[in-house]
C-alpha cells in the first residue's frame, strides 16, 4: 500500500515509517518538524524509492489536500500529535490545535480524497493513547469499552480526537480504525520522557527526577512492537473498531528508573551506583496513578502479541542511546530535552 503517515519524523511515527518501508509499503511521511521531530529518525529509509517526505502541519487544510492529491494514498496512519503531559499543563493551546483541530483537518482531507472513489479499500487509522480512559486503581485494566475520563489537557485533546474519528466513521461512513496504546519506549525517543531522561541523566552523573515517590504504574510497550501492531490494525483490523495495544509489562516508575540505572552501571561502571542519584520531586497536578491495557481483542482478532519484555527492551534502549550519542547530543538544547519526568 501507499500509506500517508502523519508525524513520521516523531518517535512512534518514525518507527511506523521504517517498519512500513521494510514490509514493502510506500510511506509518505507528512510532518511539520516541530521540536520533537527529527529527520534523522528516518534516515535509514530516506533514500528508498518507497519513501517520500512532505513538510506540512496537520492543521493546514490546503497543504493536506495537496498532499492527498499529489500522492493518492491507499491509507492514512494518523500519528501526528503533541504528547508530553507536562507541556500540556503549562501550554494547552498547542495540544488543542494539533490533536483536536489537526485531526479534524485530517479527517476532512481524507474524506474528500475517499469520496472521489479512486482508492478502493481506503482506510484511516487513528493512533491514540490509553490516557483517554483516565486512571486505574490497584486492579483492573482498560478495555475498548472503558469509559473516557481524561485527566490532563493532553489526554483531553486526544479524547476529543478519538471522538471526532468515531463521528466521521458513523456520520460519513469514512472507514476508520482507532488504536489506544500504553506507554511507549525505545530507540529515537525524544529526551523528555521518563526512560530517555533517566538514561541521559545517569550518563551525565546528574540527578534523575521522579515525580512523587515513583509509585505511579505504567504498562510499557516497546516501540517496534507498537509499530508492528499498528500496521496489523491498518491491514487486518475491522472498520469502525477500536483496538487497545499494550506491552503487558506493568512497572512502577521508580522500578523503571532503578532498572535503567542498573543497566547503565553495567555498561559504564564508572560513576556507579547511579541509583543513588534518583531524586523525588513534587508531583504534577492530576497525575494518573496507574494505567494497564487489556490487549486481548487485538490478540484474538489480529494475532498480535508483544515480543519484547521490559528488561530486554530497557537493555536494547540503553544500548541504543549509548551507541547513538550523535543523535541525542544535538537535542540537548531543544525545548524540554533532558528535563522531563514520567508520563
Amino acid at each position: 500500500m501507499k500509506i500517508l503517515v502523519t508525524g513520521g519524523c516523531g518517535f512512534i511515527g518514525s518507527a511506523v515509517v521504517r517498519r512500513a518501508v521494510a514490509d514493502g509499503h510506500f510511506a509518505v511521511n507528512l510532518d511539520k518538524l516541530t521540536y520533537a521531530a527529527n529527520p534523522a529518525n528516518v534516515a535509514e529509509v530516506a533514500d528508498s524509492d518507497r519513501y517520500a517526505f512532505v513538510r506540512a502541519c496537520v492543521t493546514d487544510g490546503a497543504a493536506l489536500r495537496a498532499a492527498f492529491a499529489t500522492h493518492r494514498p491507499d491509507a492514512v496512519m494518523h500519528l501526528a500529535a503533541e504528547s508530553h503531559v507536562d507541556r500540556s499543563i503549562h501550554g494547552p493551546d498547542d495540544f488543542m490545535q494539533t490533536n483536536a483541530i489537526g485531526t479534524f483537518r485530517m479527517l476532512e482531507a481524507a474524506r474528500e480524497h475517499w469520496n472521489e472513489g479512486a482508492v478502493p479499500g481506503f482506510r484511516f487509522l487513528h493512533v491514540s493513547t490509553d490516557e483517554v480512559y483516565g486512571a486505574l486503581g490497584a486492579d483492573g485494566a482498560f478495555t475498548e469499552e472503558s469509559p473516557y475520563a481524561p485527566n490532563s489537557p493532553y489526554s483531553a485533546s486526544k479524547a476529543a480526537s478519538d471522538h471526532l474519528v468515531r463521528a466521521w466513521g458513523k456520520t460519513y461512513g469514512l472507514p476508520v480504525v482507532v488504536t489506544n496504546c500504553s506507554n511507549n519506549y525505545g530507540p529515537f525517543q525524544y529526551p523528555e520522557k521518563l526512560i530517555p531522561v533517566a538514561i541521559l541523566k545517569a550518563l551525565a552523573g546528574e540527578a534523575i527526577p521522579i515525580y512523587g515517590e515513583g509509585e505511579n504504574v505504567r504498562d510499557w510497550l516497546y516501540v517496534e512492537d507498537h509499530a508492528a501492531a499498528l500496521l496489523k490494525a491498518l491491514c487486518d483490523g475491522r472498520t469502525g473498531e477500536t483496538y487497545n495495544i499494550g506491552g503487558g509489562c506493568e512497572a512502577r516508575n521508580i522500578d523503571v528508573a532503578r532498572a535503567v540505572c542498573r543497566i547503565v552501571d553495567d555498561r559504564r561502571p564508572e560513576g556507579a551506583p547511579r541509583e543513588n542519584r534518583i531524586a523525588f520531586v513534587a508531583d504534577r497536578p492530576g497525575h494518573d496513578f496507574r494505567y494497564a491495557i487489556d490487549a486481548g481483542k487485538i490478540r484474538r482478532e489480529l494475532g498480535w502479541t508483544p515480543s519484547v519484555a521490559l528488561e530486554e527492551g530497557l537493555e536494547k534502549t540503553v544500548d541504543w542511546f549509548l551507541a547513538n550519542e550523535a543523535w541525542w547530543r544535538p537535542l540537548q538544547n531543544r525545548p524540554s530535552a533532558g528535563a522531563g519526568n514520567p508520563a
